[in-house]
């Protein structure tokens, strides 16, 4: 699948740019020229050569902060997509195997996890567990995990219900076989496409939940917290929210970007080819001398 996605051009754009936001994450607080909480007396500065993005106002230099907040914001994405896969994924396939009492009680606590208020419930979680950017991640990863129960029930449903399975089922097949061998090629492209998106939700979520201070303790620097102190200066640097938002903006677009080039790839390799006009669609009768011959062999 990987060399598909890579064949189209949305594919290519989509790895490129979420490869340097990766690169940004793990190399960020290597390359900062500046003490990111270091306060200086040169505050609400425009960009220049000594500070590329301007200072805060506190005199922070701003470029500082950006780099040296991108773990949290984007680790933190990949952490509350990864929550919500192992959470949601694993018993929305079991679930079509187990029986009916387990597919009943997975499907009401799907269903009272997606009427739980989203940020309500994040902040009854930090204040549970201390405010920390990891209790915050679990949280949200719980709040997404009934998308991914929906996906790899739906998914794996579809194959349960297939001829091939079902032939397998009657042919002796136990259910560990049949998963391992039918089921999860099935329900990878789309948990794949779940994963992307659902990545993208994570780091809009962690940006607004670091905005309002939850998750982190200040001065620690995260792409929405460095969006907060910019807000409330607009009349000195109006162009500053400008920077953490198009930095979100971009990375949300590139996961967005490959869930629909992964989609696109399921999506093509699950289509069968039509037939050729004018070839035969059945077999050729076999002659009596044909089954002689095979007789004596």
């Amino acid at each position: 699948m990987v060399r598909s996605v890579l064949r189209l051009r949305s594919g290519r754009l989509a790895v490129v740019l979420l490869g340097s936001i990766v690169l940004l994450a793990v190399f960020g607080r290597v390359l900062a020229p500046y003490d990111p909480i270091a306060q200086t007396d040169l505050t609400l500065s425009g960009p220049g050569w000594a500070h590329p993005l301007g200072t805060d106002y506190l005199g922070r230099d701003v470029f500082s902060r950006i780099l040296w907040g991108a773990p949290v914001s984007v680790l933190s994405a990949v952490q509350v997509a990864l929550i919500g896969l192992g959470i949601g994924a694993v018993p929305g396939i079991i679930s079509v195997y187990l029986g009916r009492v387990f597919e009943w009680f997975t499907l009401r606590f799907a269903d009272t996890l997606i009427a739980l208020p989203f940020f309500v419930f994040a902040v009854a979680m930090t204040a549970l567990m201390g405010n920390g950017i990891t209790q915050a991640m679990l949280a949200v990863g719980i709040l997404v995990a009934p998308v991914f129960y929906r996906v790899a029930r739906a998914a794996t449903l579809s194959v349960s219900r297939s001829p091939y399975v079902e032939a397998a089922v009657l042919a002796g097949a136990s259910t560990g076989w049949i998963v391992r061998r039918h089921v999860i090629a099935k329900v990878l492209p789309p948990v794949a496409v779940a994963l992307a998106n659902t990545m993208g939700v994570g780091l809009v979520v962690v940006a607004s939940l670091t905005f309002l201070g939850i998750g982190v303790q200040p001065p620690e620097p995260t792409w929405g917290g460095v969006l907060a102190s910019d807000l409330g200066y607009l009349g000195y640097r109006p162009y500053a929210p400008l920077f953490p938002t198009v930095l979100i903006m971009i990375t949300v677009w590139s996961f967005n970007l490959l869930a629909d080039a992964i989609r696109d790839v399921a999506g093509s390799s699950g289509a069968r080819p039509a037939r050729p006009p004018g070839r035969a669609t059945t077999p050729s009768p076999v002659t009596a001398p044909q089954i002689e011959e095979v007789a004596r062999g």
